[in-house]
């Protein structure tokens, strides 16, 4: 299975709560920069999980323009800011395995992503991510590793 756990663009404070907060300019911009990456580095996603978040759905709206339609979308309360990375991790594994999705594109918030990356690859400190930064997961059976942190800058 191959993992994509993308941070969502860069968002405003300028919200009633932080679930509320929308991309600026430059989040929209980047995330779509990140979805031209993520084109090269597969053909297409099966399963697409995001946070409900604002800023998560915004960011999922740009990328999706540049990505072939998934089978599945799921929106999962369990991935946003402050969620258990443990419990995350389960509730993606579950949701790929019932949809039999080779391909997983999550996007989510900081601190739980950088999280669930330790989560997923044994061994591994918690990444920083950028917004709209991508860790890129080859998971077979138990084993997993991270094969790429990609950020906007990266590509600029």
């Amino acid at each position: 299975m191959q993992l994509f756990l993308m941070r969502h663009g860069e968002a405003s404070f300028d919200a009633p709560s932080d679930k509320e907060r929308m991309l600026t300019d430059t989040g929209r911009y980047t995330s779509r920069m990140m979805a031209k990456w993520l084109t090269k580095m597969t053909t297409r996603v099966d399963l697409v999980i995001v946070s409900p978040y604002v800023r998560a759905q915004q960011t999922w709206q740009e990328v999706s323009k540049h990505l072939a339609e998934p089978r599945h979308i799921v929106t999962l309360d369990d991935i946003t800011p402050n969620a258990d990375p443990k419990f995350a991790v389960d509730a993606i594994l579950a949701y790929a395995e019932q949809y039999k999705a080779d391909t997983v594109l999550v996007i989510a918030h900081m601190p739980i992503l950088g999280y669930m990356v330790s989560e997923f690859v044994y061994g591994i400190e918690p990444p920083l991510f950028a917004t709209s930064g991508i860790a890129h997961i080859d998971k077979h059976l138990e084993l997993a590793s991270l094969v790429a942190m990609q950020n906007p800058t990266q590509l600029a």
